[in-house]
């Protein structure tokens, strides 16, 4: 499982990951949401409307889901359950909510958390993306500050400042060779602690 605060890089992070590790397979997700420039309904997301997506968990469709800036998401189970059994590793990106259910459910499953290098770093991914406007950036950095206080609820931890270092660091972790990444390490603690310590983040949650 990968998860991260909006903007943290870990889609382009799993990309990277499949093309390096084939045999792996990526479960992809139900959403609500519309489709972004670029994305194509069946290899980003499935796209559905509100009430196929409503009706879907009332049939217990889903492994996982949550709602994220007022649209739904969710990971069908049928397609993981099929994955699992025709001898496949499955990667779930998806945010710390659903990572806790899945948990809860397959608790065999690594949890790997990607991190923003800074607040300031991830404000300014946000605002290059073009795609939102103030109200909705800050808003991401709010729900950003309140994703990064669940950290040390995952096996590993990703600090994605270089992105060819997140990359081995991930691949790392996949073949079972990430425990410089492991967050129960000190300088991974040290990492986080400054990470929430940047001004931008306005202190540590809850301060």
């Amino acid at each position: 499982m990968l998860s991260a605060p909006s903007g943290a890089g870990k889609t382009t992070l799993v990309r990277a990951l499949t093309a390096a590790r084939p045999g792996l397979r990526f479960s992809i997700s139900y959403t609500t949401r519309p489709p972004r420039s670029g994305e194509r309904d069946g290899t980003d997301y499935l796209f559905v409307s509100h009430d196929t997506f409503e009706e879907m968990v009332a049939n217990g469709a889903f492994l996982e889901h949550a709602e994220v800036f007022g649209n739904r998401y969710g990971t069908g189970r049928a397609q993981v359950e099929a994955l699992l059994a025709a001898g496949h590793d499955v990667i779930l990106e998806i945010d710390w909510q659903g990572a806790r259910q899945v948990r809860a459910r397959m608790p065999e499953c690594a949890g790997v958390f990607i991190m923003p290098p800074s607040l300031a770093a991830l404000e300014q991914r946000l605002r290059g993306r073009g795609t939102d406007d103030d109200a909705v950036i800050r808003r991401r950095l709010a729900q950003a500050r309140s994703d990064i206080a669940h950290w040390s609820e995952f096996d590993y931890v990703i600090v994605n400042d270089r992105l060819a270092d997140a990359e081995a660091a991930l691949i790392a972790i996949v073949d079972g060779t990430g425990d410089a990444q492991r967050r129960d390490r000190p300088e991974v603690a040290a990492a986080v602690a400054a990470i929430l310590d940047d001004p931008a983040s306005g202190g540590p949650p809850g301060a």
